[in-house]
Order: structure tokens, then C-alpha cells, then sequence
């Protein structure tokens, strides 16, 4: 695949020409990304043709859409390796990527597009929704709807539409610090989920809760163990719940129109709320906003968007979830734990270890922060089998450790 570089001065093409990047067949692209036309942006992600040639900047362009850029190699960091690393995935070297984007100490340094990647596109983001969502309930305390102290209390005292009397034993052990780590304790079988959802007008609102705490095995602490499931679903029906409006209206309100995210996709669930747990679609740009809100302790263009002390728990190792299945990790990731629905990590290398926080979903989407290096990594792809942290660990650690 031939490799279009964007260069932003003159002084960036001599450098570049001198590390040979101006292989036969390469030559310098235009100053814009790749974008999407409206057909495509409405259509499937299925149906977006590839692109012909990888894009890759080193100096992204300044869009007006709330981030600061600058370039790589100037204001940090080492352009060949990242560049080398970007034309290897061009080449279809490394998994099936869309985007590569890196932010270094507040600013966008590079921007990277590929197969079905459009700056302008976005993209779905499967379970990295469960970080949004975790971050919707912050903004929820920010504002005094809930508290800190609140995450500890039964999450049913804040559903008032529940008849308690019919929910399982245990029922009341279930808290918002619980669902947010993945630890409700409810069990169902795939067999009895399918026959509760199979009528959505019979779960709609929280009468979805109502089924799952009636149909659940006790829950007990031996059942309130790690456990990937639809513990989202029980968060954005605490966010229905006490807000004023709909959770739908607070969320782009509250957040997303406080990021400046207007060209997204948040779907509804079967019950009439907001999807918790995935199927949203964000821009790689975006996804980047998500990131910094996140990496700035809650603050937002000196608003404080979300409680600093409910970040430190969301996007934190509250707990360690073992090493044997580390979702695009490799030799040198491992110490995985989980926060609310963030996901952690220890990265290696050069003898050290760094600490890692992401969001993640299935297919190949990540927001990874390592704050000890000032860096974010925003990645979209398609292949579930990607290795995007041990990518990550061997080839842009390197362009960042001095």
C-alpha cells in the first residue's frame, strides 16, 4: 500500500526525505484528512470502501473542534518511529487499524488513517461505551444528583419503580460500586436473558431491572465475584432515575455538548434508555476528548465536568482481574485490573514498568493513558484478535521514553 505523509514545513520534508520515507510512489499529501461523505457517515461501517492509500501527519491540522495540535518531533516525542510503526500498518502489518492517533503532554501530535478510518467518521466503539457511561454517573454526582457516599447504597433505594418484595435474596447487596466494577453478583443464563428481552415492551424503563433481580440466582458475596456482563444497564438506570429529564438529554447536555461532540451515535436499548454497555460510535477525535477529560482529573477547559475523587476510582486499578486473557496484550502487559469500566495494565519496557489506564472494546478500540509519559493513544480497528497494548508496549513507548 502506498503511504501518503503529511508534512507541515519545509524543514519536515528535508527531515523526512533523509530518513527515506520518500520510497518510489510516495510523495507528499494533501494538508486535510481523509473524510467521510454523508452518505457514508449515515450508512454501515461495513459498507465504507478502504482507503487507497494510508494517511499519516505528524503535524495535524488545526480543526477548531477543541483540541490543541503541534508536532510530533518538535513538541515531543520521535517522529521516525512513529512514522516507520504507521507505514508498517499501512502495509497491513499490524492487525486491522482505522486510526492511530497520539496526544503528547495536552496536544494531538499525530493523526494516522487507514482502511475504513475517516477523521470525520464515527466509529463504533463497542465496550468502550461502559467508560462513557461510568463517566455520565460522575457528571451526575458533579452536579449533586448523587453523591460519593451514594456508590456504596443499595442500588435499588434509587430505583423507586422496583416492587421490591418480588426481587431475589440479596438483591439489596447490589450497589452502584458493584455494577460499576463488573461485580452485580446477578446471574442469569443466556437462555432466561433471551426470554426477558424477547418482549421489549415488558422491560421497559426499569421494569428491565425488576426482571433480572427476579430471575437471578441469590445473590450472595460468593456470586459478587468479576464477571463481564450487562452491569452497565443497571448504572444508566440510576442516571434515569435521578436526574431531572432523561438520561438521553442529560448526557448531551451535561457531557457531550461540553466536549463539543456533536457527530456521534448513542443508540437505545430495548428499554427505552440509553445503550450502556455498547453500541455508540464516536470520531477518533472525539474519543480523544474522552481522554483528556479523563487524563485532566474531570476538568474540562477549566470546568470541572466530574468529581476529581470519583476519576481517582473510574479510571484506577480498584481491582485485579488476572493476567490470563489481557485483551490485546502480550508479553509485556500484564497486572490487569479494573476500575469503573476503565481498564489497567502495567506496560515493560526498557527494564521499567509504566501504568496504564483504557478504555476498550471489542474490535480494537482504545483511549490508553500513561501519565507518567503525559501520553494518550487513541486507536480504532476491526479484529478482535488485535494486540494493540503490546503494540503499544514495543513500538510507541519507544518514541516517547527519553
Amino acid at each position: 500500500m502506498a503511504i501518503k505523509l503529511i508534512c507541515k514545513t519545509m524543514c519536515t520534508v528535508v527531515f523526512l526525505s533523509s530518513i527515506n520515507l520518500y520510497a518510489a510512489g510516495s510523495k507528499v499529501a494533501r494538508a486535510s484528512a481523509p473524510e467521510a461523505n454523508q452518505a457514508q457517515i449515515n450508512g454501515a461501517y461495513r459498507d465504507i470502501q478502504p482507503l487507497e492509500q494510508a494517511y499519516i501527519s505528524i503535524a495535524p491540522e488545526d480543526r477548531k473542534d477543541g483540541l490543541m495540535v503541534g508536532e510530533l518531533g518538535i513538541d515531543g516525542g520521535k517522529s521516525a518511529l512513529m512514522v516507520k510503526l504507521a507505514e508498517e500498518i499501512g502495509e497491513g502489518k499490524h492487525s486491522d487499524f482505522d486510526s492511530l492517533l497520539i496526544v503528547h503532554q495536552g496536544k494531538l501530535l499525530f493523526e494516522s488513517y487507514y482502511s475504513r478510518g475517516r477523521i470525520n467518521l464515527p466509529h463504533y466503539q463497542a465496550s468502550a461505551t461502559k467508560a462513557y457511561t461510568g463517566l455520565a454517573l460522575g457528571r451526575a454526582i458533579q452536579l449533586g444528583y448523587l453523591t460519593m457516599a451514594d456508590l456504596d447504597k443499595p442500588l435499588i433505594s434509587f430505583l423507586k419503580d422496583l416492587d421490591t418484595k418480588k426481587l431475589v435474596k440479596g438483591a439489596e447487596k447490589v450497589t452502584l460500586h458493584k455494577a460499576l466494577t463488573m461485580h452485580s453478583g446477578i446471574r442469569l443464563s443466556r437462555e432466561q436473558k433471551e426470554i426477558i428481552e424477547k418482549d421489549p415492551t415488558k422491560i421497559t424503563g426499569q421494569a428491565h431491572v425488576q426482571a433480572y433481580l427476579e430471575h437471578s440466582t441469590p445473590i450472595t458475596s460468593e456470586s459478587q465475584t468479576f464477571r463481564y456482563q450487562a452491569d452497565p444497564m443497571l448504572v444508566m438506570q440510576v442516571i434515569e432515575a435521578v436526574v431531572p429529564g432523561s438520561a438521553e438529554d442529560f448526557i448531551k447536555k451535561e457531557l457531550l455538548d461540553k466536549l463539543g461532540i456533536t457527530n456521534y451515535l448513542w443508540r437505545t436499548d430495548i428499554n427505552g434508555l440509553p445503550v450502556s454497555g455498547s453500541r455508540t460510535t464516536m470520531t477518533s477525535r472525539d474519543m480523544v476528548k474522552w481522554g483528556l477529560l479523563t487524563k485532566n482529573k474531570g476538568k474540562w477547559n477549566g470546568e470541572q465536568l466530574i468529581p476529581e475523587a470519583y476519576i481517582n476510582r473510574a479510571a484506577n486499578r480498584i481491582l485485579l482481574t488476572g493476567d490470563d486473557d489481557i485483551f490485546g496484550g502480550g508479553k509485556d502487559v500484564f497486572n490487569q485490573g479494573y476500575g469503573y469500566y476503565w481498564w489497567s495494565a502495567d506496560m515493560k519496557y526498557g527494564g521499567k514498568k509504566y501504568f496504564t489506564r483504557s478504555a476498550q472494546g471489542g474490535g480494537g478500540q482504545y483511549i490508553i493513558l500513561i501519565d507518567e509519559l503525559d501520553l494518550m493513544v487513541v486507536v480504532t480497528a476491526n479484529n478482535r484478535n488485535d494486540t494493540t497494548l503490546q503494540l503499544t508496549a514495543e513500538r510507541i513507548l519507544p518514541a516517547f521514553v527519553k
